[in-house]
């Protein structure tokens, strides 16, 4: 796994889901899960971040009449009933806690539903990058997580999924998505397996 080829990709990683004033603050499995993905997800940037080949976030955001969505159901249709992940507002910002890695993280707008790669930049992102291996982080597992997830393996991409750094509306959720779903397209494994591979690896930036 040389690490210049993989890309981190962050899923969700807004204030909507992760703040408490988030409108979809509560979706997310209880409190000691979301900061668990979060402190997981914060010591992968801060231990091994320059080393990927690229980091991308991918926040969704919509217009204020969410011209975009046309008769949403399930995830979406509650997003525009709440108003949430409006341009423009709070709630559609990326957390603060990734401001201190904004020079090595790629922001890639246009997500507007539940797969990172449609209507957005991300695949000739990759591709640019000569990424081989998508590593993805954030939330929601069986929604956001397994819809890119799908979508990079029937693009060719190598997929791995971060057991701790990445939630759901429940544990039940959660752990039958890691252990049933994902296993037949991507790689699970938690944070402390990456960290691990990552300092293993060969570092040919060390001189850059």
């Amino acid at each position: 796994h040389p690490v210049q080829n993989r890309a981190l990709i962050l899923v969700g990683f807004q204030n909507e889901y992760f703040s408490p004033e988030g409108l979809l603050f509560g979706v997310l499995q209880e409190s000691t899960a979301r900061n668990l993905v979060l402190t997981n997800t914060l010591s992968i940037l801060e231990a091994v971040g320059s080393r990927f080949g690229v980091i991308v976030n991918t926040p969704i955001v919509f217009t204020a009449d969410y011209s975009e969505l046309k008769k949403p159901v399930g995830i979406l249709k509650k997003i525009q009933e709440l108003g949430a992940f409006k341009r423009g507002q709070n709630g559609s910002k990326t957390i603060d806690a990734l401001s201190p890695f904004q020079r090595i993280i790629i922001e890639v707008e246009g997500k507007r539903g539940l797969n990172a790669f449609s209507n957005t930049r991300l695949e000739p992102l990759l591709r640019n990058h000569d990424i081989t291996e998508v590593v993805l982080a954030g939330t929601l597992t069986s929604i956001c997580i397994d819809s890119t997830g799908r979508s990079a393996a029937e693009r060719g991409f190598a997929v791995t999924i971060l057991s701790d750094c990445t939630s759901s509306e429940s544990q039940f959720e959660q752990d039958f998505f890691c252990t049933e779903v994902f296993p037949m397209y991507a790689r699970v494994i938690d944070h402390d397996t990456l960290l691990a591979e990552v300092a293993a690896a060969p570092n040919s930036r060390a001189s850059t």
